[in-house]
């Protein structure tokens, strides 16, 4: 038998008949990243697929929606697009946003929070470099903070300094420069487990010569190149209390549960803490946000309240996150207090990644639909 022979027998496998469930989750998955897109349609109860819609225009998911009246609830994402369409073709219907993109809409923020706070929580470790890139910050803030103080626009600011608009805007929120400065991001090196050698020999002799370090430290087994070594030393690492952490790593140590961390991981997260107050108060909100994940029938009012002590926080980014938490308050709430979760329709688009694999070649949109149907 040919494959087009197998293709056509495929093509004549009907499709069950599936009832419209109560509660359905919608998501979007890439036919071709950036070109084109399809909409995955589940029932979010039982993980059976319903239907694959092309495109992901909102007026295509509310044409469905409106021929299949008894859906109760839509499990989405924070797509503002399917919000829409729900919203016109059932208004009656509880829209709930997932909290797995919830928490990783945080997680971003937190990102973007500790690294702007790298040059605070990082004063236990080697000194931030006053290198160009950061001389260059701050003459850029300066020169924005100039002009926005005599009354000129973001537009015209991001003109008169050909820059983006965009930057000037990240910029012109900040109160400080130091606020954009980012400490020193170090690799791991062939010099790191020599350190300890290294601070001993210069607390005994301060003007000891780096040749003489190379010769002791390659007796014992240093392999690396001198030039490495006079940068591990110019950069401050010897000092160091502890080798430098990079604002990604601590970010990750802060969305961890407290319980599953390692002692150097919790010691390195009490370290920021007592170093900068801003990521006290950042760890306290993470903890309890990861608290209100768990759905149970109080925790609207609670979110209200952590908004309310994340608003009242000088950290930028959990504010935007928290706008944007506003914007689409009654999903959120529902995803707090009600248990449906879009997790579901997430996994069937791992599954149809996998099916477009197998189909290289052949990937056209009514066979992917009724493989993805099929199951």
């Amino acid at each position: 038998m040919s494959y087009a022979s197998a293709l056509r027998l495929l093509r004549r496998v009907p499709v069950p008949e599936v009832r419209i469930p109560r509660v359905i989750g919608v998501d979007d998955f890439a036919l071709r990243r950036r070109h084109s897109y399809a909409t995955i349609i589940i029932n979010a109860e039982t993980g059976e697929r319903i239907e694959v819609l092309p495109g992901r225009e909102a007026a295509t998911l509310e044409a469905w929606l409106r021929g299949h009246p008894g859906i109760e609830a839509v499990c989405r994402d924070g797509s503002a697009t399917y919000a829409e369409a729900v919203r016109r073709a059932l208004p009656d219907a509880v829209q709930i946003s997932d909290r797995w993109h919830l928490w990783h809409n945080l997680a971003e923020a937190v990102r973007k929070e500790v690294a702007a706070h790298s040059t605070c929580w990082a004063k236990a470790g080697p000194p931030p470099a006053e290198g160009r890139q950061a001389a260059t910050t701050r003459e850029r803030w300066q020169q924005i903070h100039a002009l926005r103080e005599r009354g000129v626009g973001l537009l015209e600011c991001a003109r008169r300094l050909n820059l983006a608009l965009n930057t000037v805007k990240r910029y012109d929120r900040v109160a400080e420069p130091e606020r954009l400065i980012r400490a020193p991001k170090y690799r791991p090196t062939l010099v790191d487990p020599y350190r300890d050698h290294l601070r001993r020999r210069r607390l005994e002799n301060p003007a000891v010569p780096a040749t003489h370090l190379l010769k002791e430290i390659r007796e014992l087994g240093y392999t690396g190149s001198s030039n490495l070594l006079v940068r591990y030393i110019n950069q401050g690492r010897v000092e160091a209390d502890r080798p430098a952490l990079s604002p990604r790593r601590l970010a990750r140590y802060l969305l961890t549960r407290p319980d599953r961390l390692k002692d150097h991981q919790r010691e390195c997260v009490e370290a920021a803490r007592t170093a900068c107050h801003e990521m006290t108060a950042l760890a306290d909100l993470i903890h309890h946000f990861a608290v209100l994940l768990d759905p149970a029938d109080g925790n609207a009012t609670l979110l209200s309240t952590w908004i309310t002590s994340a608003q009242a926080e000088d950290l930028p980014h959990p504010h935007a996150f928290t706008r944007g938490l506003e914007k689409d308050r009654a999903a959120v709430d529902a995803a707090l207090t009600l248990p449906h979760h879009n997790g579901g329709t997430e996994g069937v688009n791992n599954k149809t990644k996998l099916i477009k694999r197998q189909m290289y070649g052949r990937a056209s949109f009514l066979l992917l639909r009724h493989r993805i149907l099929l199951g």
